[in-house]
């Protein structure tokens, strides 16, 4: 139809040169408890921020996907995304090899995308069935891997704190902390995948952790990560993921005075996840479990390793190919450690609920609506409602 805009990609040279996009503007207004908060202002309690310091629901995002194909077995793989009109920085940059054509199986090296769990594979805007993002991919903890708590004490003390925490060992700059996976960065290193009509894997070695991914190593270690997923029955998928890596870098591990072992200090992580649709409806759930292992040089201690667990729930109905509702239930919450004067959580649990729907104008642009509710149990602002907005465009 004369005046829409465009609807697939950009493809030159024969079929050998692709470029994709996606652009998406995303407001919000939130009122939290703060007294005498105003009744519309950014996120002050913090729960949506990025690991880029943004805002997930005050959000300017282009993306920008480019594919050359070399040949039937080689292809060279670029994104190119900037955040609110900042510098366009290099998300991803990696070769694809396929030694064999006529099978689904590939080899991918560079600065790849996890392998790691469900919502990783529909961080897109246009894949995202709300607006904001669970709890497990975007979330800040107080964790850092460059700064260290000296105690528990110290540990307790940043409770909720993740949006700007700071500690005793290491890096004394405060700084933003780690959610548990991280789904606005790519991490450096290689994977392969393979897949037939019933199973499909994923195996992928990197210089980073899922919480920290890097583009050089800073501790000498490597992650191991992977998924397997099945189909038992048409719409129905069931998968499971593991990964474990060194998470404290070379200079916070020797500032607590732990030499050139850094990398006993590790993330190691599981999840489950599955996923139903027929007709209408279509029903998601997943479940992570995060331990990070990390050096206290003073008391009171911590022997075991600092646990997060979260899980959330989405669904998403549709009332016609143009209008659906959805919905999600999140929860993430922190294991016990003993202080001087108390046991508590590490960090404060946090539930989140979002409730919302989206119209499409045309296939490949859509109108988004949502309200969010947070609540927390520590930290400054405890609670916080947002309405928030979204166009999102692809092609």
């Amino acid at each position: 139809m004369a005046g829409e805009l465009p609807t697939g990609p950009i493809v030159a040279a024969d079929g050998h040169v692709t470029i994709a996009g996606d652009v998406a503007g995303t407001i919000s207004c939130t009122h939290s408890n703060l007294p005498d908060a105003a009744s519309c202002t950014g996120d002050t309690g913090f729960f949506n921020y990025t690991d880029y310091e943004h805002s997930a629901l005050r959000l300017f995002r282009v993306d920008i996907l480019a594919s050359v194909k070399a040949t039937d077995r080689f292809s060279l793989l670029t994104e190119i995304r900037s955040e609110n009109a900042g510098t366009p920085q290099p998300y991803g940059l990696y070769v694809r090899i396929k030694p064999w054509t006529k099978r689904d199986f590939d080899i991918q090296a560079g600065r790849v995308p996890t392998v790691f769990g469900a919502f990783s594979r529909r961080t897109y805007p246009s894949d995202n069935i709300l607006i904001g993002y669970p709890l497990a991919y975007q979330y800040l903890t107080s964790l850092r891997p460059d700064a260290l708590p000296a105690s528990a004490d110290e540990l307790l003390r940043m409770r909720g704190r993740g949006w700007l925490s700071s500690f005793s060992v290491g890096n004394p700059i405060p700084d933003r902390g780690i959610p548990l996976v991280s789904a606005f960065r790519w991490d450096t290193g290689a994977q392969v995948h393979a897949a037939n009509q019933f199973i499909e894997g994923a195996v992928s070695v990197t210089v980073g952790t899922l919480s920290n991914p890097l583009v050089s190593d800073d501790n000498n270690g490597r992650q191991v990560s992977g998924r397997a997923a099945i189909h038992p029955a048409a719409g129905l998928i069931i998968g499971f993921s593991g990964a474990h890596g060194p998470f404290v870098t070379q200079a916070a591990a020797e500032a607590a005075g732990f030499g050139t072992t850094s990398g006993r200090f590790t993330q190691t992580a599981w999840g489950a996840d599955v996923e139903y649709s027929r007709a209408y409806y279509l029903v998601r759930a997943e479940a992570l479990v995060s331990d990070w292992q990390v050096p206290l040089v003073s008391a009171p201690f911590v022997t075991n390793p600092l646990r997060a667990v979260s899980g959330y729930v989405e669904g998403r109905y549709k009332f016609g190919p143009r209008l659906y509702a959805a919905g999600r239930l999140d929860r993430l919450g922190f294991s016990d450690v003993t202080g001087s004067a108390r046991t508590d959580s590490w960090d404060a649990p946090v539930t989140r609920y979002e409730v919302g729907g989206g119209f499409a104008i045309q296939r490949n642009l859509d109108l988004k609506g949502s309200f969010q509710h947070n609540s927390r149990s520590g930290g400054r602002v405890t609670m916080a409602n947002m309405l928030a907005g979204q166009v999102v465009f692809w092609f």
